[in-house]
């Protein structure tokens, strides 16, 4: 696992208002989050999250059997 080394900023009261990470660091969260899947990609993700939430586990393939 990367290990993020953010900077944050605060108000004059101490609350956190921004974070600033890298972009390497930034790329990562994208990829891990799914948040650069197209459109397709993130249906079947939600479908496929839907399916174990619902303990349907015909749709998942053991990975030994890839």
């Amino acid at each position: 696992m990367t290990a993020i080394h953010p900077k944050i900023f605060v108000d004059e009261k101490g609350t956190p208002k921004e974070v600033l990470i890298s972009w390497e660091e930034y790329q990562g969260l994208v990829e891990t989050l799914g948040l650069d899947l197209d459109e397709e990609s993130q249906k079947d993700l939600i479908e496929a999250k839907k399916d174990l939430e619902a303990g349907s586990w015909d749709a998942f393939v053991d990975i030994d059997e890839l």
